[in-house]
């Protein structure tokens, strides 16, 4: 089984900032421009730490788990743009989802900054480097349900395994896309992504491509966030939406290119959108809800966007 992917380069201005890290238990990466580190505009602040026991990712989670009282987090699993093994390439982003109380799993670790100041930044005309597999998102989601009951762990007691979704940008979303037919996936949200329509350019271990037939066998809603026309990812996004009938989907464009929003302070429109959709979806945010759903809903009636929706109520 497999989606067929498409690869594109990876922007510097998604690379997050360097980040070092140790590998215990729950351990907050260090961060050389603490001051800046994104903590989410959520009633949790978030916080991005590493963890022994799940070496090779990066966690986004609310800082102090205490403050979420009886609430058990949804679990979020994310692939990076260019399928790249870095953990905080889009770190803004993905720590604004966590403030609002989700435990965020990002592939790969946190990168040092090369000596020109960009995170494994491929060369010019150059393919994206690909370190990473579509199943590494479930790997991820596999690991957090087993902490959920693990006695004396961080999340005993706070997560909701029921409720699970997968996400990515570019090349990470056709990661996600690929593990959507999972059938613990509650929802998935791609961003800056679409299947590929044509062979791809390059050779791309790790991914399956060419085979739109496997869209037939997603079972839950998703949406795609995409850049508008001028976004790479466009046409194969909108071919996606056309072929896709039989769950739930939304299609939303804003004309900010492939690069997203992702560089804007806490993830901009992008965070926002997404936000919105997980908390309808996973935890049945009724107000959330109206962003998506209806003829005059929050997207449909805003000008900065074009959106289109299929089996949504």
């Amino acid at each position: 089984m497999g989606i067929p992917v498409k690869i594109e380069h990876i922007a510097a201005s998604l690379m997050a900032i360097s980040l070092a890290f140790t590998l215990s238990p729950a351990a907050r990466a260090a961060d050389p421009f603490a001051a800046d580190a994104a903590a989410g505009t959520g009633p949790y602040p978030a916080e991005m730490v590493t963890d022994s026991t799940l070496p090779g990712f990066t966690v986004y989670r609310p800082k102090d788990l205490r403050q979420l009282g009886s609430l058990r987090m949804p679990l979020v699993a994310w692939g990076n743009g260019g399928c790249a093994n870095v953990g905080d390439s889009a770190k803004a982003f993905l720590s604004e989802i966590a403030s609002q109380g989700y435990l965020v799993i990002a592939v790969g670790p946190p990168k040092p900054l090369n000596v020109d100041g960009a995170a494994n930044k491929p060369g010019a005309g150059a393919a994206p480097r690909v370190g990473t597999h579509s199943s590494q998102l479930l790997d991820a989601l596999s690991w957090a349900a087993g902490q959920a009951t693990r006695s004396g762990g961080d999340y005993a007691g706070h997560l909701d395994i029921t409720k699970m979704a997968v996400m990515g940008h570019s090349c990470g979303g056709l990661q996600a896309l690929e593990v959507s037919a999972d059938p613990r996936i509650s929802t998935s949200v791609i961003l800056d992504s679409g299947v590929l329509k044509d062979p791809p350019p390059f050779p791309m271990p790790g991914v399956v491509t060419n085979d739109k037939g496997e869209l037939a066998k997603l079972h839950a809603p998703l949406i795609y966030i995409i850049g508008g026309p001028k976004d790479i990812a466009h046409d194969n996004a909108a071919d996606d939406f056309a072929r896709i009938n039989q769950v739930p989907v939304f299609m939303a464009n804003i004309e900010v290119g492939h690069g997203g929003t992702f560089a804007q302070p806490n993830g901009g429109a992008f965070a926002q959108v997404a936000t919105a959709w997980l908390q309808w979806q996973l935890k049945g945010d009724a107000s959330a809800a109206k962003m998506f759903s209806g003829s005059s809903c929050g997207l449909c009636t805003d000008a900065a966007w074009t959106v289109q929706a299929k089996n949504i109520h």
